[in-house]
């Protein structure tokens, strides 16, 4: 299976060249270049290419990749490494420039991986598929409008100030995205491009995901708190304790433990307490049934909010400053 995949990417990877010198052209739109997003800043200051990755100034990075299918690694243009990625991060059907707001975004986020890890755990690697560990990586899904989305935005990354961007991106952001320490538990400052900020996220987004519903023994929530090292005893409710701006729980109460709700929701199951911007919790008997909106951690990019944002007309820039504040797209290699 993974050598049929792989043999699907090489042959679509071969178009890319052909693809980069046709313009993108959509509907109601004249003749954009491909790669020539209007607001790309050449004369900002621009962090340096890791050393390990590096082939030269203005050139394309190269990467060894550990790729979990097959659990080899593979060494690869960064640029390939970039199909990959968005193919497995984001529907190919979405719109040309949600895909290419993605693009810029799983650029920034192996740049900044690599600057601030040195590599990936896998030894020998500097990145991963790995999903626990960095972004998707799905061969089977590219097709050309992946390829023309990552050759329109090539060598493209976002920066503040001068360094790469944590480049944080969910499914859904209910309305609403969240502050890095609300949604993500985050350790550091937040950062000041991350900002709560209206997301319009698209009534074509799946209803599961707009508004969910999950129900839990409590033997499943007392394993998610051992998970993290607390022990709730014997609870009857579940409370919310505090909530971030964007209204999502940070705290919750479970029986005489208070715990971090992003890190709950992942140690619990985050495919199915989907966010933690709770509606309700319930329990009955052995039963925690939870109500909420949204799908994610909800920090950074909303995908279903670009998808509505590129329907109605935006650029790919227009998105990804929606959501990210006082940054900078710029190009690193040709």
């Amino acid at each position: 299976m993974y050598k049929k995949l792989s043999l699907a990417l090489t042959i679509l990877l071969l178009i890319v060249s052909s693809v980069a010198c046709q313009p993108a052209k959509k509907p109601g739109e004249k003749g954009r270049t491909p790669g020539k997003i209007q607001n790309v800043e050449d004369n900002v200051k621009k962090p340096p290419i890791p050393e390990s990755i590096n082939q030269g100034e203005g050139k394309e990075p190269r990467l060894k990749v550990y790729l979990t299918e097959g659990q080899k690694i593979k060494e690869m243009k960064f640029e390939d490494y970039v199909v990959g990625v968005l193919a497995g991060e984001m529907s190919n059907n979405f719109p040309a420039e949600a895909l290419e707001a993605q693009a810029i975004l799983a650029r920034t986020f192996v740049m900044e991986f690599i600057t601030e890890k040195g590599q990936s755990k896998y030894e020998g690697a500097h990145v991963s598929t790995d999903i626990e560990e960095a972004q998707a990586w799905n061969a089977g899904e590219v097709n050309e409008r992946i390829i023309k989305a990552v050759a329109n935005t090539r060598g493209q990354v976002l920066l503040a100030d001068g360094e790469y961007v944590k480049a944080w991106f969910h499914a859904h952001a209910g309305g609403m995205t969240a502050a890095a320490k609300e949604g993500l538990g985050y350790e550091g400052a937040e950062p000041p491009y991350i900002q709560v900020v209206k997301s319009p996220d698209s009534p074509e987004a799946p209803p599961e995901d707009a508004s969910w519903t999950a129900t839990f023994t409590k033997g499943q929530i007392k394993e998610a708190m051992q998970k993290i090292g607390k022990t709730p005893g014997d609870f009857n409710s579940i409370e919310v304790v505090n909530r971030g701006p964007s209204g999502r729980a940070t705290e919750l109460k479970i029986g005489n433990e208070t715990v971090q709700a992003a890190g709950f929701r992942v140690a619990l199951d985050s495919t199915k307490m989907k966010s933690t911007k709770l509606e309700s919790i319930k329990v009955t008997g052995d039963k925690v049934t939870m109500k909420g909106i949204g799908y994610g951690h909800g920090v950074g990019l909303s995908q279903w909010g670009a998808y509505n944002m590129a329907k109605e007309g935006k650029k790919a820039e227009d998105i990804i400053n929606h959501y990210f504040k006082n940054v900078q797209i710029v190009k690193l290699w040709e």
